[in-house]
């Protein structure tokens, strides 16, 4: 099976997280799934741009992308954070290579419209060639992105991870799209977390602002997900992903589950 696992928020902040994220995705690499990360890192950007002096504005859950913005992107997330977790995976007993869309022209983007604002450098995937990914796969390796892609233009675009990892999936034909975040679930106007939703309630929450913020692109992204043919698609709290490779063969308590309508 392709299983595509998306891995943002705290988990890539906190190290022993991190590491249970590297070792359950080798496990399923283990078990003979080919399997691709694909990463956030916006709290270490966030962080890095308030050093050099900049303020993050966002937009329905998407960060407004200048050109310094960018570059400093391009170095946080497709360096040291993209870094980091191929070296965590590596520890944990699986060679990983780590990617950016640009690289191998794997993933092109085109500048993401909105009718209110310029997003600036903010991009949306618009072409996939998932070659390299799979002779990373059959060289037993696992790919792991970091959501930066480039335009027609030649330039960089910083794309929403949620968004990438949904076009990840989509282009290898993944069985299954697995988001690990750092909330327990896709939570009703209560509070309470929803332990399934379908795609025509994903359009009510955001409709009804019961939704807010990350979890906009997010459910998007699930939507496209699987309009587009993944087979399942899960948002799984980090704190239990020893679960992770479990997903298929039992039923997880867990999290949410995101169902075509």
């Amino acid at each position: 099976m392709k299983i595509v696992v998306k891995i943002g928020g705290a988990a890539l902040e906190d190290k022993p997280t991190l590491r249970k994220c590297a070792q359950a995705v080798v496990q399923m690499a283990h078990d003979g799934q080919q399997v691709a990360v694909v990463h956030g890192g916006g709290s270490a950007l966030t962080r890095t741009l308030e050093l050099l002096g900049k303020k993050s504005d966002f937009v329905h859950g998407l960060r407004i992308t200048d050109a310094e913005t960018r570059d400093v992107a391009l170095m946080v997330l497709a360096g040291i954070v993209n870094k980091s977790l191929v070296a965590a995976i590596a520890a944990a007993g699986q060679p990983a290579i780590g990617l950016c869309g640009g690289d191998g022209g794997v993933f092109r983007a085109r500048k993401k419209q909105d009718a209110e604002y310029d997003l600036g450098f903010v991009g949306e995937i618009c072409f996939s060639e998932p070659r390299w990914l799979k002779a990373i796969w059959a060289e037993g390796g696992i790919p792991v992105l970091s959501p930066l892609a480039l335009g027609g233009d030649g330039q960089y675009y910083n794309v929403n991870a949620d968004q990438m990892a949904a076009a990840c999936a989509i282009a290898c034909e993944a069985d299954a799209l697995i988001f690990l975040t750092d909330v327990p679930g896709v939570k009703q106007a209560d509070g309470s977390v929803m332990p399934r939703l379908d795609t025509k309630q994903v359009a009510g929450l955001i409709e009804e602002s019961v939704v807010s913020g990350g979890m906009m692109p997010k459910l998007e992204a699930c939507t496209q997900a699987l309009k587009s043919g993944v087979g399942r698609v899960r948002i799984l709290p980090a704190t239990q992903v020893e679960m992770l490779p479990l997903f298929y063969f039992t039923k997880l308590e867990c999290g949410t589950e995101v169902l075509r309508a």
